[in-house]
């Protein structure tokens, strides 16, 4: 069964095109480096909950919206193997965190075994 990393942060609605022409960048990496799937959402139908929901959750702030993105790996070790060479990759680990176009201390992030897969 696959690997999964999930990962959701909030955008600036106005630098979402920013976002997307970074996120090809890093799709494309990841996906030379061997990831099976590499997939990235804007939301559309999310709300703040009562008590927890993907707005609250990155903090979202007036004038942003929630992406929640996921890459497919083989496996856990097929995850770490490739997820090391991205960030060695001088593609991306030359970018400036201060002028990406998400704020990086509100992302969270984490990888997941797949319980149910068709």
């Amino acid at each position: 069964m696959a690997y999964v990393d999930g990962f959701v942060l909030p955008v600036p609605a106005d630098r979402v095109e920013d976002y997307r022409k970074l996120a090809r960048k890093a799709g494309k990496i990841w996906l030379e480096y061997g990831a099976l799937e590499y997939v990235e959402c804007v939301a559309d139908d999310v709300q703040p909950g009562k008590r927890t929901s993907f707005p609250q959750s990155v903090k979202l702030k007036p004038g942003e919206v929630v992406v929640f993105a996921w890459i497919r790996f083989r496996s856990r070790a097929h995850r770490d193997r490739v997820n090391a060479r991205v960030m060695a990759d001088p593609r991306l680990s030359s970018l400036d965190p201060a002028t990406l176009p998400f704020d990086g201390k509100r992302m969270f992030w984490g990888g997941f075994k797949p319980i149910v897969q068709f």
